[in-house]
């Protein structure tokens, strides 16, 4: 990561930090009143080879011993509604910023695999890998909602990792790809600014 870059992520995670601080606690109340405790969900992510981290998330889910794999249709009945609104509008994705903080994760890069399939695809990621990883990015805003609807028809984990496996990874890898051979400040503020104005309903 360029001193640039780096300045840019502690810019606008601090910004965005204390613009949120009543929306955090709003949504961290919202979800102890309805759901109980946890608050928060932690996943293990690669950030590289051999490199993995506690990627931190708002939970949306209710919370099972033998979770693992992407979220598929198969997970869909343990969506919270509270979960399903956060979702809706990536307000779950809030405590990322942490990460941020910490230099896991970029605003901008592909998004931290899990380890299963980084362990799958060991060259793939190495390439993908590269970068580092990101809340958005070029494969995030371009095939986000595709890799959504694909997994939602998934009705059992069997087919929820097939699909994942064999189209999704791919996909999103070679768009991953794409940003690394373009990538500098400029090209990252203009998908940050492309992920707000996507978020927000503006086309």
């Amino acid at each position: 990561m360029t001193p640039a870059k780096r300045l840019l992520d502690l810019a606008s995670a601090l910004v965005l930090t204390l613009v949120l601080i009543p929306v955090i606690a709003w949504v961290a109340a919202w979800i102890l009143l309805r759901d109980g405790r946890p608050i928060l969900y932690v996943s293990e992510r690669m950030r590289a080879l051999g490199q993995p981290f506690r990627l931190v998330k708002f939970r949306t889910m209710t919370t099972v011993a033998t979770d693992a794999g992407v979220s598929g249709g198969d997970k869909a009945h343990r969506i919270t509604h509270t979960g399903a609104t956060l979702r809706r509008y990536r307000l779950d994705e809030i405590p990322q910023l942490w990460n941020v903080f910490r230099g896991d994760i970029s605003f901008v890069g592909p998004r931290p695999p899990l380890r299963r399939y980084v362990d799958m695809f060991p060259d793939l990621y190495a390439d993908v890998l590269k970068s580092r990883p990101g809340i958005t990015g070029l494969a995030t805003l371009v095939y986000h909602a595709r890799e959504e609807r694909l997994l939602a028809r998934c009705r059992t984990p069997e087919e929820t990792e097939a699909v994942y496996t064999r189209i999704c990874v791919p996909a999103k890898a070679r768009l991953d790809l794409i940003y690394q051979e373009k990538r500098n400040v400029c090209w990252d503020f203009r998908l940050m600014v492309a992920t707000v104005f996507k978020r927000l309903g503006i086309h």
